[in-house]
């Protein structure tokens, strides 16, 4: 899928993707949902996703469907974006992930880095996918034109297909400890790098989403050029109001599609299942107190998305009018996020064990449920957020900013 190349001297309207070619794209992806779908248990096996499945989702251009049309990218409202990663997740929770990742970490680089970087990284014609931690377990050494950077990091998903690196480091201080910002806080950079610099930690065995080859990785005096860093927490250099969404903001966008796709595969398959004539199946299917349960999980499930739907509506609305986002804003987002995770997990709680020995064994079901539960352990979704978001809409928080996932 190509998108619209943007010159400065043209700037392209708020959102760089309209609804027909938003039905474009989700038709394209239903077209792949054989691959997908079919193929997603082989790529449990392998550990990551088959050759086929990452070929089938590449023209689809997931890295850049947030990143700025004057980089080449779709620019697409953030509910668009959703839409489309929901989709991918509903027919492989493993593709929907790493789909996710390359979505919000492109935007983040094309967000964040310097003119020089982006102008490299994103130019026409470059496949530029980015896979890495944010979690600062490295740490950077100033040099002639950049840094040395050494350390290991974890939970790199997507790695597989990546093209470059994207973790974040301490810069040293010239005695081996932290440099410390102007706010008297240890500097954090963000880097990149080709992932070739980097070596494979080979180590993902995990309940679920093995498919999304979520290695530890390490570097030993990778050279990082002086533009390819950007501070955390960021400093957004293009489209401010949207990138002002933050890295936790840009990464709720597809943690919170990746749930309600997964979820919504969920009730479907149990549904499938519950209509079959036979054995439990069809015990399942005439029980007057499943249908009551299966009633209220829909419920639930359409509940969540709407509240998601309806927080990313506001988002829209805050970007539309230059509005940087604020305390309440980000709150809600990181709410809905939270409530379409706990919401799935219940679900496909109910749906394991509705199903019985079907779900026990080795199929759909079985996945569905593993994903989920393995997305639940996912930082972002963690219960210690909802209680700043609590905190918050108890408007005990007045004095409080969001700074990544903490309420500070």
């Amino acid at each position: 899928m190509n998108f619209p190349n943007t010159s400065d001297a043209m700037q392209p309207s708020l959102w760089g993707w309209s609804d027909a070619q938003q039905a474009q794209l989700l038709a394209q992806i239903d077209s792949i949902a054989p691959i997908l779908d079919g193929q997603a248990a082989e790529s449990e096996a392998l550990g990551h996703l088959t050759p086929d499945t990452f070929e089938a989702l590449r023209p689809l251009r997931m890295s850049h469907i947030f990143v700025p049309a004057t980089l080449g990218g779709a620019q697409m409202a953030p509910r668009h974006g959703i839409a489309l990663l929901e989709r991918i997740s509903y027919w492989s929770g493993g593709a929907g992930w790493v789909s996710m990742v390359h979505a919000s970490v492109g935007a983040m680089s094309a967000g964040y880095l310097p003119d020089s970087a982006v102008e490299e990284l994103f130019a026409p014609g470059v496949e530029s996918r980015f896979s890495g931690q944010g979690a600062p377990t490295g740490m950077l050494k100033p040099v002639e034109g950049g840094y040395l950077l050494t350390g290991k990091w974890s939970y790199a998903s997507g790695f597989e297909y990546a093209t470059h690196t994207h973790s974040a480091a301490f810069v040293d201080d010239g005695t081996g400890k932290p440099k410390l910002g102007a706010n008297g806080k240890p500097l954090i950079l963000c880097t990149h790098a080709s992932v070739e610099t980097h070596k494979k930690g080979g180590n993902w065995d995990v309940l679920g989403l093995s498919a999304t080859g979520s290695i530890d990785y390490s570097a030993q005096d990778v050279f990082i050029r002086a533009d390819h860093v950007y501070p955390v927490p960021t400093v957004e250099l293009r489209q401010k109001s949207f990138f002002s969404l933050g890295l936790s903001g840009l990464a709720a966008t597809g943690h919170s599609a990746f749930a309600v796709g997964v979820t919504r595969r969920m009730l479907d398959e149990l549904a499938t299942f519950a209509r079959a004539k036979t054995g439990r199946a069809g015990l399942l299917g005439e029980s007057e107190s499943f249908w009551e349960k299966y009633a209220r999980a829909e419920a639930r499930a359409m509940a969540a998305r709407a509240l998601l739907y309806d927080v990313w509506a506001k988002v829209e609305q805050a970007i539309a009018e230059d509005r940087p986002m604020d305390r309440k804003l980000m709150t809600l987002v990181h709410l809905a996020k939270s409530e379409v995770h706990e919401a799935g997990a219940e679900i496909c709680t109910f749906a394991y064990r509705a199903a019985g020995g079907a779900s026990l064994r080795s199929g759909v079901l079985q996945r569905l449920f593993r994903e989920m539960m393995t997305a639940t352990q996912h930082m972002t979704a963690s219960a210690g957020i909802l209680a700043y978001c609590g905190r918050d809409l108890l408007g005990l928080a007045e004095d409080k900013q969001w700074q990544l996932l903490d309420l500070v």
